[in-house]
Formats: structure tokens, C-alpha cells, sequence
């Protein structure tokens, strides 16, 4: 698991394909600091496994399924990344939950500057995950946990503060790229439960337990 805080940029420093599959050696200095072999790197926001490393740069595998959902299969030798390791226990909780499982890639629309931010609007190639997106919900946009401040049936934007512009590669990014976006894991757990009708009580005791519902949900205010 991780929050979304952006911890380093790293260069892409090889990259071997073989069809789908590819091995990606990446340049890095702080998440490296504690690494292991088999250690969860997020890449551009896509949960990684580390299969080797040395003072300074550290290898990953991506698999095919990842390479068609994702926007690694655009990198280059060169190219800037957001890595965050995965969080620590004893860590704050800095952004949101953030699982580095890509929901869709989006396109960057505009990059607008509006006084000290910057406004962002992308449109996700998956139009299915717009019923996780709510105004003022998180959202993770290559790995960085950000506040949704519009949504339409199209796209959705996000404005960026100064700091974080500088210390990840949306700095890099314009209007054409494209970006991975991963949507909060509470709405889909919530759409899950939503699923199913009341729960059986234990075998034996002729009981209903009471069931999750929409309407249990916007009775209390959360709908």
C-alpha cells in the first residue's frame, strides 16, 4: 500500500522488451535506502517488485497485463518517473490509500495555470470509473494523491500547488500526454457490498442480519 507522496523522480536508465513483457532498470538515490529484494516500489503509481538493485538504480519486471493497462509502455530511456516506496507502519498518512492498481489511462486535456496552481484536466480512457469520482474525493494521478476540484461525464481536473508541480513529473507533462489514474479503493469496496442483498445471520438462527444498502446510505448522510 501506498499514500500517494511522491518520495523521489527517478531516470529511466534501461529498458528491455520482449513483446508486452519488459524489465525496467530505473535511477534512484532515497528509495533505496532501506531496499530488499522483492521490496513494492510505485512507479508512475504502478505497484512494482524489485528484482535486483545496486548503489543506484534498481530493476522491476512488468508484465504484460500491466503494459496494456498502463502508461509504462510509453517510457523511454531518459524518461523522469514518481517513486514512492511502500508505506511504512510507523509512517504518516500523508495522502490516501493508494494501491498502485491502475485504473485506466487518461489524456491531459489542458494544463491551465490559475494564480499559484495549476489546473489540470484529463479525460480517462476508461469512461466505466467515472461512478468512483466525486468532487472534493482523492484521486491518484501517476502515483500522486490529489483532490478532485471538477468532474463531468468527460474529464475530470485537479489543481496543483507549486511545490508539488516541482518535485514530480507532471512538471513534464502537457496537454496530449498521457497519465495513469488510479480511483479511491473505498468506492469500489463500497459498490461491491452494495452488491449483495442482506446478509444471513449464522446457519441456524432464522435471523437477517441488517444489510448495507443505498437507501441505509443516504438516510445517513452519505449519498
Amino acid at each position: 500500500m501506498f499514500t500517494g507522496i511522491i518520495e523521489e523522480i527517478g531516470h529511466m536508465r534501461r529498458i528491455h522488451s520482449a513483446g508486452q513483457a519488459m524489465v525496467l532498470t530505473i535511477g534512484a538515490r532515497k528509495v533505496l535506502e532501506d531496499v530488499h529484494l522483492g521490496d513494492s516500489i510505485a512507479v508512475n503509481g504502478v505497484c512494482l517488485t524489485v528484482i535486483s538493485f545496486d548503489s543506484d538504480s534498481f530493476s522491476v519486471d512488468v508484465m504484460p497485463e500491466t503494459y496494456r493497462k498502463t502508461n509504462l509502455r510509453k517510457l523511454q530511456a531518459g524518461t523522469r518517473v514518481n517513486l514512492e516506496r511502500a508505506m511504512a507502519a510507523n509512517g504518516r498518512f500523508g495522502g490516501h490509500i493508494v494501491q498502485g492498481h491502475v485504473d485506466a489511462t487518461a489524456t491531459i486535456l489542458s494544463r491551465i495555470p490559475e494564480e499559484n496552481a495549476v489546473v489540470y484536466r484529463f479525460e480517462p480512457e476508461n469512461k466505466n470509473i467515472f461512478r468512483y469520482i466525486i468532487g472534493g474525493g482523492s484521486i491518484t494521478i501517476d502515483g500522486i494523491s490529489l483532490t478532485v476540484v471538477d468532474v463531468t461525464e468527460r474529464d475530470v481536473a485537479v489543481s496543483i500547488i507549486p511545490h508539488t508541480l516541482a518535485q514530480t513529473v507532471l512538471h513534464d507533462k502537457k496537454a496530449g500526454d498521457t497519465v495513469n489514474m488510479e480511483c479511491d479503493v473505498l468506492g469500489k469496496y463500497m459498490e461491491r457490498l452494495l452488491k449483495f442483498g442482506p446478509a444471513e445471520a449464522s446457519e441456524g438462527s432464522g435471523k437477517k442480519q441488517s444489510a448495507l444498502s443505498a437507501s441505509f446510505l443516504a438516510d445517513h448522510g452519505f449519498m
